[in-house]
């Protein structure tokens, strides 16, 4: 098969959907690997690196597009790049359709069999190919959030860890998943005085018992929803319903009791954002303020940080990737965690989340797949 692997576009995207190290496991493999020149630039990673991995440089995206049967991304397509994908491809990135009606009747229209990062599942329940970019969101919503505090970037002047006689800053967190477990981690270690508010009991003693007291632990309700972003400092939205649009915690009417120059950071925001009032930001402009409180809202959190979150997702999607090149649609037959990352294929939804959310007739994915 030949794997094809564009530079990403999307406004301070940096990582690259195939790292040279990945590019050598598929050539061994036997297959042909196609890479846009500049590709890996922003992870240190030049022409030569890949020709050296065994990878054909290609001038343009467009021959990428044009000359390979699986695409490997990071980032959602753009417009410029659905139009150029088509029936019999196969396009392997992260898509969080449910949020964005427009990339979804793109994909659907040019035939292509897409399957999302996002929704790819494993043995424990796990979602694995987003857990290492969760992880990475996860810490860097801390290291927005307390420079976001900042009184230059228009937040209230509070340093998260505070000074002997002056107590630290507070820093709640909402859902206690992986992204909310590192954000937790990152606040802890930087001195905040944390909470984190999730639906399950289980997983909230289990959080207990894995911070040893050093967070505060609610069971989420609206009560506990306002008194712990009334008195907050940072809010982190960590809320995920896999493939579905983000549940809207925190409303309008809400800011009004929030501190004024407080940070809302919604990691969320890929699949719609877990605050009313959030919109996607991003990197060269990545806050705004409603209401006297900031809002971080980035869509690609992780491409601030390429080299880290290239590698790291590189090491999660690769052993699917192979299975894909090796074996192409029968992959997914053989392999129900890689079918359910099976999104879109030959112009119908076969992801029920994304379908819901978006009002698609819903195709079961063995149904297509078997036609």
């Amino acid at each position: 098969m030949r794997v094809g692997c564009p530079k990403e576009i999307k406004n301070h995207e940096y990582r690259v959907g195939l790292t040279p190290g990945s590019v050598r496991e598929y050539v061994a493999h036997g297959h042909e690997v196609l890479v846009e020149t500049g590709a890996g630039a922003g992870i240190g990673a030049d022409d030569n690196a890949y020709r050296a991995a065994g990878a054909t440089i290609a001038k343009t995206a467009a021959d990428v597009f044009a000359k390979s049967d699986m695409i490997v991304k990071v980032k959602e397509p753009q417009p410029n790049e659905w139009a150029q994908l088509r029936d019999g491809q196969i396009l392997y990135t992260y898509l969080h359709l449910a949020p964005d009606p427009e990339q979804t009747k793109g994909l659907l229209a040019s035939g292509v069999t897409a399957i999302a990062y996002e929704t790819v599942t494993d043995d424990r329940g796990g979602l694995p190919l987003l857990a290492p970019m969760s992880e990475v969101a996860g810490r860097l919503s801390i290291q927005a959030g307390a420079t976001a505090l900042q009184k230059a970037n228009g937040g209230r002047g509070v340093l998260l860890g505070g000074v002997p006689g002056v107590l630290p800053g507070k820093v709640t967190v909402l859902g206690g998943g992986v992204v909310g477990l590192h954000a937790a981690r990152m606040a802890v270690g930087l001195g905040a005085d944390v909470t984190i508010i999730d639906r399950s009991i289980p997983r909230l003693r289990q959080l207990d018992d894995l911070f040893a007291g050093r967070v505060h632990t609610r069971y989420s309700t609206v009560e506990a929803l306002e008194e712990e972003c009334f008195s907050a400092d940072i809010v982190v939205g960590a809320v995920l319903i896999p493939g579905a649009a983000a549940p809207k915690l925190v409303t309008r009417e809400m800011l009004s009791g929030m501190k004024k120059g407080s940070v809302l950071v919604d990691v969320a925001i890929d699949q719609g954002g877990c605050f009313e009032t959030s919109h996607a930001t991003t990197h060269a402009e990545p806050t705004y303020e409603v209401d006297g409180v900031i809002h971080y809202c980035v869509a690609n959190m992780p491409g601030a940080v390429p080299v880290t979150s290239a590698h790291a997702l590189n090491n999660a999607t690769l052993h699917y990737g192979l299975q894909l090149a090796d074996k192409g649609l029968k992959a997914l037959v053989d392999d129900h965690h890689l079918r359910n990352g099976l999104n879109v294929h030959k112009g119908k939804i076969t992801n029920r989340a994304v379908a819901e959310a978006l009002g698609y007739e819903l195709v079961e994915p063995k149904a297509v797949l078997a036609a």
